[in-house]
């Protein structure tokens, strides 16, 4: 089974389930940021004023990642904690990881 078949099938009940609409909101207005720094480009705006808003839109990004991050620990690698072997070691390989690639 390939490593992304087998992250989709091991999320049985995810951690952020008790939020999830937080972090739709967070979502919609990160999308509306981006849209924003679309149309200030297309509106020939000033170069510094449109890296302010891309500034904004990867922190509102960055924020949403973090508490995906911050819920995949508490939940999914604490359960396969408990669970021990291999599961666990897998788990802690997969979160270390995606931590690698939200810092690169």
């Amino acid at each position: 089974m390939s490593e992304t078949s087998d992250s989709v099938t091991a999320h049985e009940g995810h951690g952020y389930v008790g939020h999830k609409e937080d972090l739709l909101k967070r979502l919609r207005r990160a999308e509306g940021q981006v849209r924003g720094v679309h149309r200030m480009v297309e509106e020939d705006q000033y170069c510094l004023d449109i890296l302010t808003q891309v500034s904004a839109a990867t922190k509102a990004l960055e924020r949403v990642a973090l508490v995906l991050l911050d819920d995949h620990l508490s939940h999914c690698v604490a359960t396969a904690a408990e669970e021990g072997g291999e599961v666990a070691a897998a788990k802690l390989q997969e979160a270390s990881a995606a931590i690698a690639r939200l810092v690169r």
